[in-house]
């Protein structure tokens, strides 16, 4: 397991690049790229999610690989996955960012990703993590009415740590080379 307050520091310090994600948005982006229906280069992926990979001292680079492994060990096993979600003081889950990072993912691939969401489950299972999108004044990308918008993110979000698992294998079995 990675060091994860370890690598959010750096990730928000000035140290990291101006173009490093943050924790969430790296968790969603990792697990994206683990879901891939066409695998991503590693220095390709790298240098997206932290902005410049050469930079980026030795051990933190050790960490992102860490905590790459660690999702794929859970989506080899169907596992639990665990989403790094952001939380309010209230106890409200906010998974945006995180979600915001798995579509940086599958823009880095649209054309595969777009073949997954063709097929009769891969448009059910990518809704809990689209349904999240949200334009720059607050609205919904899906046209959720503003009155909805707050239970509707958080049923999405309980399913998050379930249709992901699945989205890996129904990856797997359709569209993988």
């Amino acid at each position: 397991m990675p060091d994860l307050e370890k690598l959010d520091g750096y990730l928000l310090s000035d140290d990291a690049h101006p173009d490093s994600m943050g924790l969430s948005d790296l968790d969603g982006f990792l697990t994206g790229i683990a879901c891939s229906p066409e695998e991503v280069p590693e220095e390709e992926w790298l240098n997206h999610a932290l902005g410049n990979a050469e930079e980026t001292p030795d051990a933190i680079l050790e960490l992102v690989h860490d905590m790459l492994g660690d999702i794929i060990e859970r989506l080899v096993h169907s596992g639990p996955l665990d989403p790094l979600f952001w939380e309010k003081q209230d106890g409200t889950v906010i998974a945006m960012d995180w979600c915001e990072g798995f579509m940086d993912a599958v823009k880095m691939r649209p054309e595969r990703w777009d073949a997954f969401a063709q097929t009769e489950g891969g448009s059910k299972l990518m809704l809990p993590i689209l349904v999240h999108m949200i334009d720059d004044k607050g609205n919904s990308e899906f046209g959720i009415p503003p009155e909805e918008l707050d239970e509707t993110l958080a049923t999405a979000a309980d399913a998050i740590p379930t249709i992901v698992p699945a989205i890996y294998r129904h990856i797997r079995m359709v569209t993988r080379n």
